[in-house]
This record gives structure tokens, sequence and C-alpha cells, in this order.
């Protein structure tokens, strides 16, 4: 014989609920107010087009770009940017642009996101550091000011130490 479940009675479970609750102190009202305001994600498109950054000579002042150790899309959380840097998105695909000209070398970069976007979520690309260049190395700069204006791009930053430091960028991509 199947046992016959009764419903608890509400008077009986409202008496157990407010004599555990009898010695239990109300906090104070909190008056402030939480708002939590985010940046609308821009459209696809509507970022500036790539313009290669300004010849500078030998004689300019260090490049400015020095520090351009991370970049966020605006509405993109800045904590995908500490992941990414710490090599918690692994990169599917890797390109590397050692030996070609700037030109070359950005219209290689701007194929391999939009034949890998959609593929991948995060991508390396190693552009070097420039040791080795005749005069300034250009290519960090520009790849960077690229992957600034692309509208895949949600976020880059310097790869791990041990995959390129700062010779290499891991990208987030937009799938």
């Amino acid at each position: 014989m199947a046992s016959r479940q009764t419903e608890p009675d509400p008077d009986e479970e409202q008496r157990h609920f407010d004599e555990a609750m009898s010695d239990v102190t109300p906090l104070k009202k909190d008056h402030r107010v939480r708002v939590r305001s985010s940046a609308p994600l821009p459209k696809i498109g509507t970022r500036s087009p790539y313009r290669p950054p300004p010849a500078r000579s030998r004689d300019d002042e260090p490049d400015d770009l020095e520090g351009d150790t991370g970049f966020v899309t605006p509405g993109v959380d800045r904590r995908e940017l500490r992941k990414l840097r710490r090599g918690q998105y692994a990169p599917g695909r890797r390109l590397d642009l050692h030996g070609l000209t700037s030109k070359a070398a950005i219209r290689e970069v701007a194929g391999f996101i939009e034949v890998n976007r959609r593929a991948y979520r995060c991508v390396a690309i190693v552009h070097g550091r420039g040791l080795h260049s005749p005069g300034k190395a250009v290519l960090r700069a520009e790849v960077r000011a690229l992957l600034r204006s692309h509208p895949a791009v949600l976020a880059y930053t310097d790869a791990p130490r041990d995959d390129g430091g700062s010779g290499a960028v891991y990208v987030l991509l937009r799938s």
C-alpha cells in the first residue's frame, strides 16, 4: 500500500518560523542605490578605419606605445583582458609576421582575423619586438592600431612571457 502524504499545516509552519526567528535582529535599511551602467556595444563598422601611425624620425621622443600592453572594446568586461593576459584563453591559430613589410603584415593580419573570427575565440599574432630591424620597429605599433580599429576584436594583450611576451599579442575575437 502506498503511503499517503499530507500537506503541512501553514499555521504550524509559520509558528516554527516565528520561533526560529525570535532572537534575530533586523538589519538597518540601506538607502544607497546601486547603479549598473554598461556602455552600449558598438555596431559593426562604426569604428574609424585603420590609419597607420604617423611616421617618426629616430630623434623623436620614445614611442608612446611602449606602455600599450592591452586593449578592451567598450562594453567588454575588463576581467576578460586579465584572463587573456594570464593565458586562460588558448589561441586556436597563430600568425607569424617575421620578415614581412608593414603593408604586407597589415594585409595578413586583417585577412587572418576575418578567416578565423568565426572558428576561434582567441588567436595569437607574433609581430616580434623589432630588435633586429634596421631603424625603428614598426610592426608592433601598426598591428595594434589595426586591432584597436577592427570590429571583430574584443580585446588584445601581450602574450604570456613563455609564449612570446611583448613580441606577440593574444587577440580575443567576436564570433
